[in-house]
């Protein structure tokens, strides 16, 4: 094997080459040679694997309550009768404004936090399942045979708060994978896990001959929305091969 020294002298573009090949030895090596580097490394940094920046959506605006009167002063016709008693002359607020914290004005919440960063694992990827056996993970979700799946890690507990069925049974109307000129996937199921680091939805998606992911699908997009949460990312399949085989 070459030494970084000795790398120092060949082109940029094939030295740059020879150190992703380097980091990434784990798609030369059969599963059972993997370290536990390796499997880390497939859970984090592979082509399974996305991080993208969440978009979050404003909260719905409250409803305004309904203002005292203006000139009436506080709702009566025309104003109290002979003014408010000792109150304002004519029974108003000062000017004819309205009286103080009436509501009269929308209040919207915004969240003044930064957009979590989540990352996106093709949950049923052969690399996948078999790194999370070799790392021990005895969390790792349950996949149903003859699906596809893909999980969402580091959603903010605030952002999946809830019933966690009531929560799947929303997650499910609102997820699809999209392929250029076929019909979109939709999700079969869906599962969220509450954590200690907090919720991971994971979306589960038929496989059948009709519906396959195959090599011609060059781009497989993801798509979901969780909560107030908005995730799109896309999967390149030329990239999803080990050992020779697309593994999805």
């Amino acid at each position: 094997m070459l030494s970084r020294l000795s790398v120092i002298f060949l082109p940029v573009s094939l030295a740059a080459a020879l150190f992703a090949a380097e980091e990434q030895g784990w798609k030369t090596k059969q599963v059972a040679d993997w370290t536990e580097a390796d499997a880390q490394q497939v859970l984090k940094d592979s082509a399974w694997v996305k991080t993208v920046t969440a978009t979050v959506t404003q909260q719905t605006p409250q409803q305004p309550r309904r203002p005292y009167g203006r000139r009436g002063g506080f709702g009566y016709p025309g104003g109290y009768p002979g003014g408010y008693p000792g109150g304002y002359p004519g029974g108003g607020y000062p000017n004819g404004g309205n009286y103080p914290n009436s509501g009269s004005q929308t209040s919207q919440q915004t969240d003044t936090q930064q957009p979590p960063t989540l990352k996106l694992r093709w949950e049923s990827a052969l690399p996948i399942r078999e790194a999370e056996l070799k790392t021990r993970d005895t969390d790792a979700p349950t996949i149903e045979q003859d699906h596809y799946a893909v999980a969402v890690y580091g959603i903010p507990s605030r952002f999946a708060s809830g019933d966690s069925q009531k929560l799947a049974d929303q997650y499910k109307k609102d997820a699809v994978l999209k392929r250029d000129g076929k019909k979109d996937l939709k999700p079969s199921s869906v599962q969220v896990l509450q954590r200690e680091d907090g919720p991971v939805v994971v979306y589960q998606f038929p496989k059948t001959a009709k519906n396959e992911i195959t090599s011609d699908d060059r781009r497989v997009e993801f798509e979901a929305k969780i909560g107030r949460l908005q995730v799109s990312e896309s999967f390149f399949t030329e990239d999803m091969n080990y050992q020779g085989k697309m593994e999805l």
